[in-house]
């Protein structure tokens, strides 16, 4: 399995089976972190974490704080495919990482992106 991203007209494929999304919320100005795996039946959260709590930001069940971040695993299915919008109100995008690269999606308002799993 490989990862696709879809921005505009143009689909990347990164060959990894995970990555990992981060961002700052646009209106706590909190940041934001969620682990994740490609699988035959979707996009699997496998994790996420989030570094204070706020509106729309409260850390999930189970969660424990580890290195300035409360990180839990969430209970959800897997989905086809995540759509990222962009606001352009953080001052940034999403930082999408896997292996030992990082790259930027919906840096600019406007820009959006859909991660979905590529065989």
């Amino acid at each position: 399995m490989s990862l696709c991203i879809a921005v505009g007209a143009k689909t990347m494929v990164i060959a990894t089976t995970v990555f990992t999304l981060q961002w700052t919320h646009s209106v706590e100005k909190i940041d934001w972190r969620e682990q994740w795996h490609i699988g035959s039946a979707g996009l699997q959260l496998t994790q996420a974490s989030v570094k204070g709590s706020g509106a729309g930001m409260e850390p999930g069940d189970g969660a424990h704080l580890k290195d300035g971040w409360w990180t839990w695993t969430p209970k959800l299915a897997p989905i086809k495919q995540l759509s990222l919008a962009a606001s352009g109100a953080t001052g940034g995008g999403w930082h999408l990482c896997y292996a030992d690269t990082c790259i930027e999606l919906g840096k600019q308002a406007g820009q959006s992106a859909v991660l979905r799993p590529c065989p």
